[in-house]
């Protein structure tokens, strides 16, 4: 490709609406343009880029006996009516009616559709296991779309879906697609650590987000310093602290005026955060809810949600506490009638704590749960942090920050039952498919690798997914020598199959440069007048500050053994 022809508009300036390194390098580079919020179109560049971590998932999921299909993005309300997800999804899901009113909504997952498949045209054990795959463009309408291709409304992504007679057969899916992973973001150039997760609203018993480890990751992963444990912090859970029991004192309130935080009220009233029971309101779909947990700790919502099994989960604002009575910073479970409330499973082993007392100013002591209120659900609902003592060990928990690029599921029989996928044994008896379903994130797998492979210049690639492997420059476009040598070696790259652009662009050396190194060619070969003159070329590599002079005549077997031997890698 000559760079006089390539689509590739770079930007000197960083644009204003771009938060993190991925989306500024992109948009800087001349590879992504936004068309709406959270919606891009991928110029050449980054196209290339695509179409090659693409290529290598299909190699990976052919590799494991995945056979590709495309299912349609728009997708009829009836099958996820009948899964019962229509309304999970919330706002999220992108719905449409056709012109005679009938609901649909575009794809953000595919496990409806392909058990309808799976449900029409399998019948016998004798076809199973099958492992079905697409690579498609998905919809997801999110409140906030942000930080370039890491939260869009439109994204390209896998997503497979095994079907098994059995668990053994779904846990040799689950195992063949979680190596598979390994490979895919290996050969992606990734650093990534496969973590224990929640499934979300996708469903199931069991799953592992792939996660690339980056500062500027939006998830937490937490690990351990001494064994393999490693899961999302919204998905960790510990066994309760079980605070010493005292003698049960009378219940008494007290005045507490200023202290509206669980610091301040322990602080003015001399005890120990962890005596405070902090209470907070959600909103669970149509119901409001008091959450109540040590004063020590934080809510985890994700638990929160799963504990209450709703759609929707929303903390309330002031006007609306203050319309039930409430008041932020002295709410409490004390008195607190008509509204249902949810417990951490530490709350109940305290005695004489502190909460508030549904008055502003005023908080009450010596409560004691099994006394003076009585939770409806008991659940683990609160986030464990860096520091505490791992679940599996005596080791300790530490923190990073990480991307998801891909995340695994054990479905078993959750679509298969609510949509009626059998198949029938061998004894023919009808069984329920037992189901798995495997994605992985496109353009975050793409915007993770500039994520840990960039310097203040501008991307590095990694050769296996680099849109061009070479980039050519001759340093001046007015000497003919240079332009022709520049030629010449364009064209004995390309007819040796290495991706090259050819910079014959009329533009200063110190353009053409900062371009290369911005979009983040591999490779860089310098032709200047004087190297001519001794015969030699210069190459530097894109990750090295190291600069080869290569003899002309063997320049293009030099950079074709490089080449091949990263793309072996």
């Amino acid at each position: 490709m000559r760079a006089s022809k390539l689509y590739a508009p770079t930007l000197r300036e960083v644009p204003a609406e771009a938060e993190i390194i991925s989306h500024q390098l992109m948009l800087r580079a001349g590879m992504l343009r936004k068309v709406a919020a959270g919606i891009y179109t991928y110029l050449p560049l980054s196209w290339r880029t695509m179409k090659k971590i693409m290529d290598i998932i299909r190699e990976e999921m052919d590799a494991i006996d995945g056979q590709e299909l495309m299912m349609p993005a728009a997708l009829p309300a009836e099958l996820w009516q009948q899964s019962g997800r229509w309304q999970v999804y919330g706002d999220e899901l992108w719905r449409l009616k056709d012109r005679h009113g009938r609901d649909f909504c575009l794809g953000p997952t595919h496990e409806e559709c392909i058990t309808y498949h799976f449900k029409n045209d399998f019948r016998s054990y004798k076809q199973l296991p099958q492992r079905l795959y697409q690579i498609q463009t998905k919809f997801r309408d999110e409140r906030r779309p942000r930080f370039g291709l890491m939260r869009g409304r439109e994204f390209v992504m896998k997503d497979m879906y095994s079907f098994d007679l059995d668990e053994d057969g779904l846990n040799k899916s689950y195992q063949a697609a979680y190596d598979a992973y390994h490979r895919i973001f290996s050969r992606c150039g990734l650093r990534f650590r496969p973590v224990e997760a929640d499934p979300g609203a996708i469903g199931g018993n069991g799953s592992h987000e792939f996660m690339a480890l980056a500062d500027t990751g939006e998830c937490e992963v937490l690990f351990c310093n001494q064994c393999d444990y490693a899961a999302n912090i919204e998905f960790v859970s510990r066994e309760p602290e079980k605070a010493a029991m005292e003698e049960s004192k009378p219940l008494e309130k007290v005045a507490t005026p200023g202290a509206k935080t669980v610091e301040d009220v322990a602080q003015f009233l001399g005890v120990d955060r962890k005596q405070v029971i902090k209470t907070l309101c959600y909103q669970a779909d149509e119901e409001l809810v008091l959450v109540l947990v040590r004063g020590d700790r934080q809510i985890n919502e994700v638990k929160l949600q799963n504990a209450l099994g709703c759609f929707t989960l929303a903390m309330v604002n002031d006007d609306v506490l203050q319309e039930k009575g409430y008041f932020r910073g002295s709410m409490g479970p004390v008195g607190s009638k008509g509204i249902r409330m949810v417990a951490d499973l530490e709350v109940p082993y305290l005695s004489n704590a502190v909460c508030g007392a549904n008055e502003s100013g005023y908080h009450y002591i010596h409560v004691n749960p099994e006394r003076d209120f009585k939770a409806d659900i008991v659940a683990d609902i609160r986030l464990v942090e860096a520091g505490e003592q791992c679940p599996h060990c005596n080791g300790h928990l530490e923190s990073k920050r990480g991307i998801e690029v891909g995340q695994v599921f054990k479905l078993y029989t959750k679509y298969s039952q609510s949509m009626e996928a059998y198949y029938t044994d061998e004894t023919g008896e009808e069984k329920l498919a037992v189901m798995g379903c495997y994605g992985i994130g496109v353009g975050r797998t793409m915007a993770a690798v500039i994520e840990q492979s960039h310097d203040e210049n501008g991307i590095i690639w990694p050769m296996t997914i680099a849109p061009y492997h070479v980039v050519i420059i001759p340093v001046n476009d007015k000497e003919e020598i240079l332009m022709r040598t520049a030629e010449e070696l364009y064209d004995k790259f390309q007819k040796a199959g290495i991706e090259t652009v050819f910079d014959d662009r009329k533009e200063r050396p110190g353009v053409k440069f900062k371009d290369a190194d911005l979009i983040g060619y591999p490779l860089k070969i310098t032709i200047g007048k004087k190297g001519l003159e001794r015969g030699v070329v210069e190459l530097k590599r894109r990750d090295s500050e190291v600069m080869t002079e290569v003899p002309l005549s063997e320049i293009v077997a030099y950079v074709k053994a490089i080449v091949q031997k990263e793309l072996i890698k």
